[in-house]
């Protein structure tokens, strides 16, 4: 590996490495993650995701199975939880690397790398306790493998191609055979190799494919049943797909904006680097390789608006591509992306200690959990009210149940293939709350006077000051102060 690669890749492990350690666990995708993995490593067992007891199906088993390996390595605690993205993320800048260096050359590759490691959306996601860095690693490690197999005529590199699928259905599910596999399929099409598809390996391969990705899924359905493929294929894939869980990010310009922030700086020097060589690009004959990364990258662009739900992570896979292209079309200016990678890296070392380690530590119930170990040494019942708090759970080690009133239980709890079958968490009834004793309360701040409203009886002390979440001791003096009050 060229040694300006090399350390720009060390430099930036020890940049990740070095702030995890201060980097609490947020809410609330972070936090199911985490809990997740801590309570299947109590529990022993290392086959069914679970979550404040019950059984989790919200995502495949791998990105569990690194949480679990870092807690048993360094303990369970925030440098472990954040340790496997720094991993996958290196990973992920040298497949860059060597595979540019395969299409192009040596300046090529170097740029390519510096463009990848030096975007917001890596600086996020090398750090992020989500699936992300993983998949994204996988899904690129199938088209990579498919590719180099296409142009070699080395067809045992396809049987890669069917391991690293199944690497990716085990950590995202079927989007980790489905879009890589249509995405090959549209490039056979457009060059019109589709025979090439009679030499891919497909017995042995598929033999790898079930063995790497479909254990695991054969493992869960004979243990759950149809509750595993409800939950799991129903709710978490197809509803995702189908059903947007936030509707106003539904909109046709959503992952350009992904595209403009999260590849930025290097979206605005490609889209100027671009308008400077129009008209030679336009001229010029593209070559099998940018055929193939723009077919790429534009894919997973266009497949993923398709679907209903958004995430600002779900096209990250098309990073890849573009940053080889932004590589190419940036060859002959080395100096000018060195610098300007070295100044981003600068930028998110002071980013990173000035701005992202304070704010991840107000966004985590980390404070809030060790201000329960203080005050409630009579081992009162703790609750949460308003936006449920998973990280206060993972780090208190507390049970506390989401109180809502009996009457909105119902609702709230997990029914048929709906959004909410995504609330596990531990319900509980405002009307059986203890009556004249004290009761911690965690809620958000800007939730606190609807709390107060609707249990206008009750005796309420502010523990902590925080914007994120606080702790309230609640004291009820009756029975008959359980009565809903005014939620105007």
């Amino acid at each position: 590996m060229n040694r300006t690669v090399l350390w720009a890749l060390i430099a930036g492990m020890m940049l990740v490495l070095a702030g995890n350690a201060w980097m609490p666990v947020t809410d609330p995708v972070e936090s199911n993650y985490a809990l997740t993995a801590r309570e299947m490593l109590e529990a022993g067992d290392f086959i069914s995701p679970r979550i404040y007891g019950n059984f989790w199906y919200d995502k495949p088993i791998f990105f569990y199975w690194e949480l679990i390996a870092a807690f048993s390595l360094f303990g369970v605690n925030d440098f472990a939880a954040r340790f496997f993205p720094v991993v996958f993320s290196a990973l992920n800048v040298g497949a860059v690397y060597c595979f540019a260096k395969k299409l192009y050359d040596e300046r090529t590759a170097v740029c390519s790398a510096l463009v990848f490691a030096t975007t917001t959306s890596f600086f996020y996601l090398s750090r992020a306790i989500i699936t992300d860095m993983a998949f994204v690693f996988f899904f690129n490690a199938v088209l990579i493998s498919f590719y180099l197999a296409y142009r070699s005529g080395n067809r045992r590199l396809y049987l890669a191609s069917f391991f690293f699928a199944g690497l990716a259905v085990l950590t995202k599910g079927p989007v980790g055979i489905l879009m890589p596999g249509l995405i090959l399929l549209v490039f056979l099409l457009v060059r019109r190799r589709t025979r090439e598809l009679m030499h891919m390996m497909w017995v042995p391969g598929i033999a790898i494919f079930a063995a790497v990705g479909g254990y695991w899924y054969y493992r869960m359905y004979a243990m759950h049943g149809m509750d595993f493929i409800t939950n799991f294929f129903g709710v978490h894939n197809f509803l995702r797909a189908t059903v947007s869980e936030h509707p106003r990010d539904d909109v046709w310009y959503y992952y350009t904006l992904i595209f403009l922030l999260g590849f930025f700086p290097w979206s605005f020097v490609m889209i100027a680097r671009v308008k400077a060589k129009w008209q030679e690009i336009r001229h010029r004959k593209w070559s099998e390789h940018v055929i193939f990364l723009v077919l790429w990258a534009g894919l997973v662009n266009v497949l993923f608006q398709l679907m209903a739900t958004k995430y600002v992570t779900y096209t990250q896979p098309a990073f890849l591509p573009l940053a080889i292209l932004a590589g190419r079309l940036l060859r002959d200016r080395e100096r000018f992306v060195r610098r300007l990678a070295a100044g981003m890296g600068i930028f998110y070392l002071v980013l990173n200690f000035a701005v992202a380690v304070p704010l991840i530590q107000s966004h985590s119930g980390r404070a809030v959990a060790e201000k329960i170990e203080s005050v409630n040494t009579g081992r009162h019942l703790v609750v949460s009210y308003g936006d449920y708090s998973a990280s206060t759970v993972y780090y208190s080690h507390e049970r506390i149940p989401w109180i809502v009133w009996r009457s909105e239980i119902a609702h709230e709890k997990p029914a048929g293939i709906s959004w909410d079958a995504k609330n596990v968490m531990p319900f509980m009834a405002i009307e059986d709350l203890p009556v004249g004793e004290p009761i911690y309360v965690t809620c958000i701040p800007r939730q606190a006077e609807r709390m107060q409203r609707e249990l206008p009886n009750a005796k309420f002390r502010r523990l902590t000051e925080r914007k994120y979440l606080d702790l309230y001791e609640m004291v009820i003096p009756d029975a008959a102060a359980k009565q809903k009050g005014s939620m105007d």
